[in-house]
């Protein structure tokens, strides 16, 4: 998912970044006040970034210039709101974009904007829609898949705008970059929705937390 450094053209990076940062304003805000009205919430906080640092970490060669690999973020969405995970993944990708050639600092706002925007909302929209109707480790497990295959689907987006096929324009490069993420990235969605069910038990048997309300 991570685009590397360069690799998008000056003015979607700047378009990308100008779109990521309102969310990433509002996570911000939102996560202070988190911290602020309850000790817990830095232990969830505390968890659920290196949870995606860790899961996010685990880079596979892709094409076109990006990488497969589980986001981890979301774990975060439903434990502590999706706009927190547009601001607790901001310093994730800029450690793997400086120590780890992992993404780039030129290509943040866009990887940002999938792994830590779109990514985090689908999850938690897909949560709190299924969680009245199916048991909640059914409904993390499904909405953990959605958020991955979310944000992969906003990265092939993005790589076909800046790529259009010359005969079938930004549609049919939308279908090559789909194609081709789909393979690798639906074994990876069943593979992060196990742990993440699994990293929520255990969070749950020491802070104890809730599927987020209100985001």
């Amino acid at each position: 998912m991570h685009i590397a450094d360069g690799f998008l053209p000056a003015s979607h990076a700047v378009a990308w970044s100008a779109t990521a940062l309102p969310f990433v304003v509002h996570g911000t805000r939102r996560l202070s006040a988190a911290i602020a009205a309850s000790p817990a919430a830095a232990l969830r906080v505390g968890a659920v970034g290196g949870f995606t640092l860790l899961m996010s970490s685990l880079k596979l060669p892709s094409v076109a210039g990006s990488s497969s690999h589980p986001s981890g973020t979301s774990l975060g969405a439903m434990a502590c709101g999706p706009a927190v995970m547009s601001a607790l993944g901001v310093p994730v990708l800029v450690l793997q974009a400086l120590l780890m050639a992992h993404g780039g600092l030129t290509t943040l706002g866009a990887n940002v904007f999938s792994m830590c925007v779109a990514g985090p909302w689908a999850a938690w929209l897909c949560c709190r829609a299924t969680s009245h109707v199916l048991p909640r480790r059914w409904a993390i497990g499904v909405a953990t898949a959605v958020g991955v295959l979310a944000t992969y689907g906003v990265t092939a987006c993005q790589l076909a705008l800046a790529f259009p096929d010359p005969v079938s324009g930004v549609p049919g490069a939308l279908l090559k970059f789909g194609a081709i993420f789909l393979p690798a990235q639906a074994p990876l969605a069943v593979a992060e929705a196990v742990f993440t069910v699994a990293a929520w038990e255990t969070l749950a048997a020491h802070v104890q937390p809730g599927l987020v309300r209100r985001a």
